[in-house]
């Protein structure tokens, strides 16, 4: 399916008298989860449409040091996927409640606490990220809660390219980005690439 068919998906469900719809959408490093809700948020009202990033939930580096985990910031142990797990829960639960979780940053490698909201007429909520479809490294709580699940399929020497260039863009020289994005991001996206027979839609970018 093209992007605006997944923009249709959308209007029909605020077009619905629905509950509170939560959508998992999943994607290899890369490959375009970030653009695909920035345009969602272009085309849908907020905050009928609210949007909960996975990053958030990133172990802090200092975390990740103890771990002996620093150089694989990313794989699917070094996120608190339980505490993730008990927001996508409260948003399930609590529909007339503001619920409030943290938003991670890219310039900082941490996260904010708080910075995100879900507000209580947020009729739909989609939550973008890696491991949502997964069972492993207690992640295995998410997937039951998504009401619709979408996978995002794009060529990958094109996604890696991009990855390459976030990498670079954010201080990595262009080897030890390359490297990293052909490395742990590489054993990431296999990890990822496994849980993707779960998604009910496949989104196709280019």
């Amino acid at each position: 399916m093209r992007i605006e068919d997944f923009f249709d998906d959308i209007s029909s469900i605020l077009a619905s008298n629905s509950e509170r719809t939560l959508i998992g959408i999943v994607g290899k490093p890369g490959a375009g989860k970030s653009t695909v809700v920035d345009a969602v948020i272009k085309k849908f009202p907020i905050p009928e449409v609210a949007i909960i990033p996975m990053d958030g939930y990133h172990l802090s580096n200092e975390i990740l040091l103890e771990m002996g985990a620093r150089d694989r910031k990313g794989a699917p142990d070094t996120f608190d996927a339980l505490r993730f797990t008990d927001l996508l829960n409260q948003v399930k639960s609590k529909p007339t409640e503001e619920i409030r979780f943290p938003i991670f940053h890219r310039e900082i490698e941490a996260s904010v606490e708080n910075e995100g909201v879900v507000l209580p007429n947020a009729r739909v909520v989609i939550t973008e990220g890696n491991y949502l479809f997964s069972t492993d490294h207690n992640w295995s709580g998410v997937f039951p809660l998504l009401d619709h699940t979408y996978y995002i399929n794009i060529d990958d020497e094109i996604r890696i390219a991009r990855l390459i260039a976030r990498h670079h863009s954010y201080g990595k020289a262009l080897d030890d980005a390359e490297s990293w994005a052909r490395g742990s991001d590489e054993a990431n996206a296999r990890f990822i690439e496994r849980t993707s027979g779960r998604a009910k839609k496949v989104i196709n970018l280019s």
